[in-house]
């Protein structure tokens, strides 16, 4: 796997989980691979960061970024 604007292959495993919050949701990035238990997806004692988004407004492009851990 490559970067999609730098080419590098340093890239880190994780997923995105959505915060269920109807009025407020956001969503977090979870380090590690996914890991399925009897109640879902495990996430107890793993980091959890804040995802942003941003849009380039010339070629729409979206960048996510992980730079807040909760």
């Amino acid at each position: 796997m490559r970067c999609t604007q730098c080419d590098s292959t340093d890239l880190e495993p994780g997923f995105v989980e959505d915060s269920g919050e109807h009025a407020y949701g956001y969503a977090r990035w979870i380090a590690g691979p996914i890991e399925r238990g009897l109640f879902g997806v495990k996430r107890f004692g793993k980091a959890r960061w804040d995802v942003e988004a941003f849009r380039c407004t010339r070629c729409f492009h979206l960048e996510l970024f992980a730079r807040t851990e909760r």
